[in-house]
């Protein structure tokens, strides 16, 4: 899987500049999750938020800007790349961290061990 090594710099400054819910994901349910997650990962020209490399698993967390027409025709585009290379993308609002953790980290838990045929 290529990755655009001009994008490593501004995946380190989204590390350092999260959002309280990727902060929330990441410090409450996927810095200790069995498998590795990484945070603000590189694939090919994008950097997606979460990425589990056994599982080939992305997650994304979208704001409110993701739900413009332009915004949905991009992640549609990013999507539509990030499956061609095999990866799973799993999409949750900010609104579902907020409101919904639990199913949410359900879901990822669910798609993880579905992918790599583990259980833990």
């Amino acid at each position: 899987m290529e990755r655009n090594k001009e994008l490593t710099k501004r995946a380190q400054h989204l590390r350092k500049a999260q959002t309280k819910e990727e902060a929330r994901l990441w410090y409450q349910f996927l810095c200790r999750y069995p498998l590795r997650f990484h945070r603000q990962y590189v694939i090919g020209n994008y950097i997606v938020d979460f990425y589990c490399h056994k599982a080939r698993l992305v997650v994304e967390l979208d704001g409110s800007q993701h739900f413009s027409i332009e915004e949905i025709e991009y992640d549609s585009k990013r999507t539509d790349y990030l499956e061609s290379q095999g990866l799973q993308v799993l999409r949750f609002s900010n609104l579902d961290v907020l409101r919904q953790f639990q199913n949410v980290c359900t879901a990822i838990d669910m798609a993880v061990k579905e992918r790599t045929m583990q259980k833990f």
